[in-house]
């Protein structure tokens, strides 16, 4: 069967670790074929906006797209293209795993969980303005709306039952934003009563950093609004390991976009050593899901193996501390070709050695990507 999937390289770094990412899909064997479009600051220069209606045309036709990271320009007029396309498509459900495989070193080797985060609202609405004409004072107005809570709660019980991640702990901030906070929490509360067979508990945000901070390996799925929600993934990827192994996917109802939590570091476009592994499980999360749960599998089991081996990684993942022994560092394709080889040849007969769930992450190079 072949599955259409549209393609966004992205800026910065984007193309690179989207190509390293292609290299690996086609190591499963599974037949995918690629609608290439830009979106970001190459659409900008040829088309004159981010994000071109064909782009979306795209996304909306294969029901599948695989992003590499975008870049806004600041201050240049264009709002965020991220924000954008999750609200334009309606993809409400950000999902981002944090998942420890960054090898030894690893602060926190335990952590295995989920953040759900609703991704069209909030403070991210996009409705905020100047509230004096001398521009000294602005203002943003955090939308939250009952319709949105209770699909995004919903969405996180299904998650955890699907996955048997059977614990779910709402973040929000009810005690301070008495309206919009309280209204989430009663959306998670009716909600869970109709999951008795999931552990349903509540956090507040500032708490809920402290408790990760500490202990991340007592939770499971995290659901949360959406500035808590990219705030706390980014914590959750740097427990893993980083931001360089942290993977997502955006849902809608019958849509799905996966792309790295890191952002386009342009900085270190074109030189072919930026971590490829949050790109590459992008395809694994892709791979999981249209079924082919087996190739997804076999790309996770690479990824793991490659950097538990640090023979051939990226500079990030051979830095002190992160090995116990010196690692010359490799390049951003190398790794991809390293993993490439070793999807056809993993052994899935035996179990990995981790923690806990269904459901890896690292880098300290790349700026989040919002």
């Amino acid at each position: 069967m072949t599955y259409r999937v549209t393609l966004i390289p992205g800026d910065g770094i984007g193309p690179e670790v989207t190509d390293a990412a292609r290299h690996v899909a086609d190591a499963t064997g599974v037949d995918l074929a690629w609608d290439i479009v830009d979106a970001g600051e190459k659409a900008i220069a040829s088309r004159g906006t981010p994000l071109p209606d064909d782009v979306l045309g795209s996304i909306r036709r294969n029901r599948l797209a695989l992003k590499g990271p975008i870049t806004t320009p600041i201050g240049s007029g264009f709002r965020s293209v991220n924000v954008a396309l999750r609200q334009q498509l309606d993809l409400y459900a950000s999902v981002r795993p944090a998942r420890a495989i960054a090898g030894e070193g690893t602060r926190f080797p335990e952590t295995d969980l989920v953040v759900v985060r609703e991704a069209t609202e909030g403070l991210y609405s996009g409705v905020e303005h100047w509230v004096d004409r001398d521009h000294t004072a602005a203002e943003t107005v955090n939308v939250i709306t009952r319709k949105a809570s209770d699909r995004i709660v919903r969405f996180a019980f299904e998650l955890a039952r699907r996955e048997h991640r059977l614990h779910v702990t709402a973040v929000h901030k009810a005690n301070i934003m008495k309206t919009t906070g309280a209204l989430f929490q009663t959306a998670f509360q009716e909600m869970a009563a109709r999951y008795p067979d999931v552990r349903a508990d509540e956090r507040l945000i500032d708490n809920m950093c402290m408790q990760l901070a500490k202990k991340p390996e007592e939770y499971n799925v995290i659901v949360t609004t959406n500035l808590f929600g990219d705030i706390l993934s980014d914590l959750c990827a740097g427990l893993a390991g980083g931001l360089g192994v942290a993977p997502g996917a955006l849902y809608g109802d019958d849509l799905a976009v996966f792309e790295p939590v890191h952002g386009s570091a342009p900085k270190y476009a074109g030189q072919d050593k930026a971590d490829p592994v949050a790109e590459i499980l992008c395809v694994e999360l892709l791979l999981r899901h249209i079924g082919e749960t087996e190739a997804a599998d076999r790309v996770f089991r690479a990824v793991w193996e490659t950097i538990a081996e640090k023979k051939v990684v990226t500079y990030d993942l051979a830095l002190p501390g992160y090995t116990s022994h010196p690692v010359p560092p490799s390049s951003c394709s190398a790794m991809a070709a390293e993993i490439a080889r070793k999807v056809p040849r993993v052994d899935l007969s035996t179990p990995l050695p981790r923690p806990r769930g269904t459901a890896g992450a690292h880098d300290e190079h790349l700026e989040a990507g919002g």
